[in-house]
């Protein structure tokens, strides 16, 4: 790997690479620097949706993961921030400095650009703006392991990499590899930061390294996300199904079930015995009987808050419109079906993660995303019930 020695600074400039980075699945050369992706670029060319074009490139649990003596790290980037007119102002995208596994730092940075959404019109803005500048000092002396954890819910372009002592790719600890598929729930939408999104947590407690295809709005079972599953490599596998084809009011129960089996089916031809996880969706009031689209409740965006509701009527459940409750039997039923001739098939009700008591408790903010608290609480579910089951390890 060559570097370069910036005297100004002392400071060396490390290009970053695919061998730096963990949990994304491409890299996109831009005019600033290097674009991760979570979808690879066959497959963004089969779908014009600007939401999952958003999802996919902001890079949730990709991290930076090297080898260093360094006691200081620069990273620039140019983040795209969103605005949503009415609503209040979002934090700036979050960065989590962990050293040896251990989380020792948060950071953001300012500029870059802004697109701003008018709820009400469904208009958007852009805006061009400089690149910032990420730094973390005073970090431990002697050789760690470092990981920078990009914003989860911020497209980040990585524009340069600088540190007071060289790096190198952080090595391989054999750790499985846990590829996981979800809605913005599994994107990490409310979380506190990318290092504790559901997933994240989930990771960590079970010592595996995570390839997160959470995407915001967009698991609805389209076939280019099942044959990403597919060709990535992976130890794992679960898909969180159900949420996002409710609240887009994409398809009836007709189209469903098949569209369950043809994407199981596309996961299975690249890991035909792959431990396989189906989760269906966590506890959603709004959702449980009455079928979708979601909309913006523009009432309490009136008043500054975001929050959704749900349009449909429950009486539409009897032409084949889904609800979660509709979604979770035929989940069950299909899963249940599957594993009679696949062993390593395995199927969790998502109210085992953030059920009734847990909404007492725990409410959704805006009546569809977990808060911080929540996502804690169902990756340490998760994990419990993953780990020391379906994904436990087994020796011969």
């Amino acid at each position: 790997m060559t570097t370069e020695h910036d005297h100004a600074h002392d400071r060396i400039t490390t290009p970053v690479t695919a061998d730096l980075l963990r949990g994304a699945v491409e890299l996109e050369r831009t005019a600033h620097g290097v674009l991760p992706h979570r979808l690879p670029s066959w497959a963004r060319a089969q779908c014009a949706d600007g939401q999952l074009a958003m999802a996919e490139s902001q890079p949730s649990g990709v991290r930076l993961a090297f080898r260093t003596r360094a006691t200081a790290v620069e990273l620039d980037t140019l983040p795209t921030k969103r605005v949503y007119v009415g609503a209040p102002p979002r934090p700036d995208g979050v960065y989590d400095l962990l050293v040896d596994g251990r989380l020792t730092a948060r950071g953001s940075v300012t500029g870059g650009r802004t697109v701003t959404v008018d709820l009400a019109t469904g208009s958007t803005g852009h805006h061009t703006g400089p690149a910032g500048t990420l730094r973390f000092g005073g970090l431990p002396e002697g050789v760690k392991d470092v990981e920078i954890w990009l914003p989860h819910n911020e497209t980040t372009e990585l524009v340069a990499l600088r540190t007071d002592a060289p790096v190198e790719p952080a090595p391989d600890r054999g750790r499985r590899v846990w590829l996981h598929h979800g809605s913005s729930i599994s994107h990490g939408s409310d979380a506190a930061s990318p290092s504790t999104t559901w997933p994240a947590l989930a990771a960590s407690l079970g010592g595996v390294e995570l390839v997160n295809l959470g995407f915001g709005g967009s698991a609805l079972l389209d076939p280019f996300t099942a044959r990403t599953l597919r060709d990535l490599p992976a130890d794992l596998i679960s898909v969180k199904i159900g949420i996002n084809l409710v609240n887009s009011d994409l398809m009836r129960l007709r189209a469903f079930g098949p569209a369950v089996h043809g994407f199981l089916d596309t996961v299975r031809e690249g890991h035909p015995e792959t431990p396989l996880l189906v989760v269906s969706p966590i506890l959603c009031p709004m959702q449980e009987d009455t079928p979708g689209p979601v909309a913006f409740d523009l009432d309490a965006l009136g008043e500054g808050k975001l929050r959704f509701r749900a349009t449909g009527d429950p009486a539409e459940r009897a032409a084949g419109k889904l609800t979660l409750n509709v979604v979770r039997d035929e989940l069950a039923r299909i899963v249940a079906q599957r594993s009679a001739g696949d062993p390593h098939l395995h199927h969790l009700d998502g109210r085992e993660l953030y059920g009734e008591a847990d909404h007492a408790e725990l409410p959704l903010p805006d009546g569809l995303h977990p808060d911080a608290a929540a996502h804690r609480r169902i990756g340490e579910r998760f994990a419990r019930h993953a780990f020391s089951g379906p994904f436990a390890t087994r020796t011969a």
